[in-house]
C-alpha cells in the first residue's frame, strides 16, 4: 500500500494510513479489503499523546459549553426581548428558529469539509464568525429587531463547523470504554452550558438592567477558546484510535457518503430518534422558563410576568439533571453493552418514553404548585438526558471513520430541520392561535400548546426501539472493517444493514 501525497498544504499533513481501497480496486467496504491484513510492520505509535489529548479534551469541552451557553442566553432573557421590541410569542419563536435554520443549512457543507480537510482550520475559523456576530447581536436598537434575527442566524453558521467536527476529534483520540467516557464528558456540557446560559443571561440583565449585556459574556470567554485551540488543538489523522496511530483514508464522492449513510439503517432511524429529541428538548428549552413565570402570575404569585429566579432555578436544573443524566446513561451503556448488544437504543427509549408522563404532570400541575412543577421537570429533564452521550457514541461506532463529520452534520441538518428549528415558533403559533388577542389567557394557550411535546417523545421511542433491532449488525459490520474484530471463518455472517459485500463480483 503506498502513501498518498497531500497536494494543498489546507489539507492534513499525510502519515502512513490503512486505505479502505485495495489495489485491486474492490469497492468500499469489502471484507477482501479488511484493514486487519493492512496492518504495518514497524511498531504502531499513537499519532496524539496521551497528554496532549486530554488538553485538546478539555479545549473541546470548554468551547462547547460556551457554545450552548450562548444558544439559550436568548431564552434567560426572553421576556425582556418580548417588551423591549413588542413582540408576540410567535415572532419570539423565531430569534431561535433562524439561529437554528442557519445552523442546520450549513453542517452538511461543513460534515463534508471535515471528512477531507484540516478540521482545527475548520473549527478556527467558525468559532471566529461566532464570536464577531454574537457580540455585534449584543448592540442592536427596539427598531433593528430584523438585524437581531439575522445576527443570530449568523451565529449559527459559526456553531455548525465546530458542532459538526469536534466530535470526530475525539472520535479519533479515544477508543472503546475510553471514549465512551470522553464522549459523555464533551455532550454533559450541552445541557451544562444551555442552564448556565439561563443562569448568566439573567444574572448579567439583572445586574446591569440592561438585557443586551447578557449577550455580551460569552463572546468574552470565546475569545480565550479561541486562543486555546489555536495553541494546543491538533488535528488527529482519521480514524487514529481504532488504527493505533495510523488513520485511515479513503476517496469517495459526498454522493457515495451520502448512500452509505442511508443504507445503514440504525443511523437512519438513530437520527429519527435525536430528531424527535431535538424537537422536545428545543421547545421546553426555549419555552418553560416563559411558561413558568406565567404560572407565577396565574397564581397570583406575582404581579406580571418576567420573574428572574425562574431562569435562576431553571438553568440549575438543566445543568444538575445534564450531568447526572449523562453520568447515569453512559454508565448503564458500558454496563450493559456488552451484554446486550442494543442496549444503547434500548437506553434511549427508555429515556424518552418515561419523560413523557413527566410532561404531561408537568403542564397540568404547574397551574396549581411551582415546587411540584420543577420535581417533574427535574425528573424529564433527567430522563431525556439519559439520550445525549449514548446517541453520540451510536453514531462514532456505527459509522467508518472517513464518513462521520458528514454523518454528524446529516443528523444536525435533520434533527434542527424538522426538530429545534421550527418547534419554538411552532408552539409560539399555536399559543397565538388558541386565544388571539387575550393577555389574560396567555398562560393556559402557552399551557396547551405545549401538549405538543409528550406525544413528539412517544414518536420518539419508538424510533429508538426500531434502532435497537439493526444495531448490532450495523456495529459488527464497521468493526469487522476496521479489523477489531476476526471475522468467522468459512461461515459468512448474515449480510448487515450497510452493504459490505462486493455485489458486481458475486
Amino acid at each position: 500500500m503506498e502513501p498518498r501525497a497531500s497536494v494543498t498544504s489546507f489539507k492534513d499533513i499525510p502519515v502512513r494510513r490503512w486505505s479502505l481501497r485495495s489495489s485491486c480496486s474492490l469497492p468500499y467496504g469489502s471484507f477482501a479489503n479488511s484493514l486487519a491484513s493492512l496492518a504495518p510492520d514497524a511498531e504502531e505509535k499513537p499519532a496524539i499523546s496521551p497528554k496532549r489529548a486530554y488538553v485538546t479534551m478539555f479545549v473541546l469541552c470548554y468551547v462547547n459549553l460556551l457554545n450552548y451557553m450562548e444558544r439559550y442566553t436568548i431564552a434567560g432573557v426572553l421576556t425582556d426581548i418580548q417588551k423591549f421590541f413588542d413582540i408576540k410569542d410567535s415572532t419570539a419563536g423565531l430569534l431561535q428558529t433562524v439561529f437554528i435554520c442557519s445552523f442546520l443549512l450549513l453542517a452538511p457543507l461543513f460534515g463534508y469539509l471535515g471528512d477531507r480537510y484540516n478540521r482545527k482550520y475548520i473549527m478556527i475559523g467558525g468559532l471566529s464568525v461566532w464570536l464577531l456576530t454574537a457580540t455585534a447581536s449584543s448592540f442592536v436598537n427596539e427598531s433593528q429587531f430584523w438585524l437581531l434575527a439575522l445576527l443570530r442566524g449568523l451565529v449559527g453558521t459559526g456553531e455548525a463547523s465546530y458542532s459538526t467536527v469536534a466530535p470526530t476529534i475525539i472520535s479519533d483520540l479515544f477508543t472503546g470504554g475510553k471514549r465512551s467516557i470522553m464522549i459523555c464528558i464533551f455532550y454533559i456540557f450541552i445541557p451544562v452550558g444551555s442552564g448556565l446560559g439561563y443562569i448568566t443571561g439573567r444574572g448579567f440583565a439583572s445586574l446591569t438592567g440592561d438585557w443586551h449585556w447578557a449577550l455580551r459574556i460569552t463572546p468574552i470567554m470565546g475569545a480565550v477558546g479561541l486562543i486555546l485551540m489555536i495553541v494546543l488543538c491538533p488535528n488527529p489523522p482519521r480514524g487514529a484510535a481504532e488504527t493505533h496511530g495510523e488513520g485511515v483514508t479513503e476517496q469517495s464522492s459526498y454522493l457515495e457518503d451520502v448512500k452509505y449513510l442511508l443504507k445503514n439503517k440504525s443511523y437512519v432511524w438513530s437520527s429519527l430518534g435525536v430528531t424527535a429529541l431535538a424537537f422536545l428538548t428545543g421547545a421546553l428549552a426555549f419555552w418553560l422558563p416563559n411558561f413558568l413565570s406565567r404560572a407565577r402570575v396565574y397564581q397570583k404569585l406575582s404581579d406580571k410576568p418576567g420573574d428572574s429566579s425562574d431562569s435562576y432555578i431553571f438553568g440549575a436544573v438543566t445543568v444538575a439533571t445534564g450531568i447526572l443524566g449523562g453520568a447515569l446513561g453512559t454508565s448503564l451503556s458500558r454496563r450493559f453493552r456488552d451484554k446486550v448488544p442494543n442496549a444503547d437504543p434500548l437506553i434511549c427509549a427508555v429515556g424518552m418514553l418515561g419523560s413523557v408522563p413527566c410532561l404531561f404532570i408537568t403542564i397540568f400541575v404547574a397551574s396549581a404548585s411551582i415546587p411540584a412543577t420543577y420535581v417533574f421537570i427535574f425528573l424529564g429533564e433527567l430522563l431525556l438526558s439519559l439520550n445525549w452521550a449514548v446517541l453520540a457514541d451510536i453514531l462514532l461506532y456505527v459509522v467508518v471513520p472517513t464518513r462521520r463529520a458528514t454523518a454528524e452534520a446529516l443528523q444536525i441538518t435533520v434533527g434542527h430541520l424538522l426538530g429545534d428549528a421550527g418547534s419554538p415558533y411552532l408552539l409560539g403559533v399555536i399559543s397565538d392561535a388558541i386565544y388571539p388577542g387575550s393577555p389574560d389567557r396567555n398562560f393556559d394557550s402557552l399551557k396547551y400548546s405545549l401538549l405538543l411535546c409528550p406525544v413528539v417523545g412517544i414518536v420518539g421511542g419508538v424510533f429508538f426501539v426500531v434502532t435497537a433491532v439493526y444495531i448490532a449488525e450495523d456495529r459488527k459490520a464497521v468493526q469487522q472493517l476496521l479489523g477489531e474484530e476476526p471475522q468467522p471463518p468459512q461461515h459468512p455472517a448474515p449480510e448487515p444493514s450497510v452493504e459490505l459485500s462486493n455485489r458486481g463480483n458475486v
